[in-house]
């Protein structure tokens, strides 16, 4: 389970960790998406979007957000164009951060504090992309 095979003698943990780190990443993409969105489980999401867009289609708004984002987790379970999905997945969690925080921050989870998850979970897509990515071509 915790193998890949072996590579003179070494066990592969990189790409374990590798296909683990892809399935939690594109679990966020699917619980927020599906989860928080589509099903309305977190009505702050809508409340954010008719914040910064209007409230007018803000619930339309919200499930077709809801959809990309589950597209997007299958996409990265995919494997299709995972440096294309990688530039895109970090560019849109920093741009949606930035707008919540600076239009909506009083509805962020964690306030302020939201902007440092993003960075983070920003940054565990990196490493899990490009640097563990490249342990795993090495093992």
């Amino acid at each position: 389970m915790f193998r890949d095979g072996y590579k003179s003698g070494r066990l592969l943990i990189p790409g374990f960790l590798y296909r683990l780190f892809t399935f939690f990443i594109a679990a966020v993409w699917l619980i927020n998406g599906l989860y928080c969105k589509i099903l309305n489980q977190v009505p702050r999401h809508e409340e954010i979007v008719a914040r910064i867009l209007g409230p007018s289609y803000s619930r339309s708004i919200t499930v077709v957000i809801g959809i990309a984002e589950v597209l997007m987790s299958i996409w990265i379970i995919s494997r299709i164009k995972p440096t294309w999905s990688t530039w895109l997945q970090i560019s849109l969690v920093a741009v949606m951060n930035l707008l919540e925080f600076f239009l909506a921050r009083d509805l962020l989870l964690w306030g302020p504090w939201n902007l440092l998850f993003s960075l983070l979970f920003i940054l565990f897509v990196y490493f899990q992309s490009f640097i563990l990515q490249e342990e795993k071509k090495q093992a």
